[in-house]
């Protein structure tokens, strides 16, 4: 499967204090925390656990690409949409969006290659998962 998923994932993200810095806009880094926190929601935080726990399984940032285009602040609640595909059998990229409520355009822009890695972190080919179908 190489073809883009065509269903948009959406995740409510809610900017806390202390996910900003001093002048009250996100602070750059955390954004890769919602993103994350997408990501366990589209593959499912039990899924991840039994292959984490049972197989030892896990998944593995190769890359990452982020545009920040207009700063989210202190009590946003953003959406963060999320397409993907599955690249080969060794990848799956992940396309994120942060909106800030009514904007014109995304606050960030993340494109995010994740590999799969099994027992002694070694390389290993993406297991049959629902969200790929």
């Amino acid at each position: 499967m190489n073809d883009l998923n065509t269903d948009t994932h959406h995740f409510s993200a809610q900017v806390y204090y202390e996910d900003t810095d001093h002048s009250g806009v996100v602070y750059h880094a955390n954004y890769l925390k919602f993103f994350e926190r997408a990501r366990e929601d589209i593959i499912g935080v039990d899924v991840l656990a039994d292959m984490w726990h049972s197989q030892e399984i896990g998944f593995a940032v190769y890359k990452i690409n982020l545009g920040y285009h207009d700063g989210a602040v202190f009590g946003d609640l953003l959406d963060i949409k999320t397409t993907w595909k599955k690249e080969g059998d060794y990848r799956v990229i992940f396309f994120h969006e942060a909106w800030r409520p009514n904007a014109a355009k995304p606050a960030v822009s993340c494109t995010l290659e994740l590999v799969c890695l099994g027992p002694n972190k070694k390389l290993i080919p993406i297991p049959d998962l629902n969200f790929l179908n």
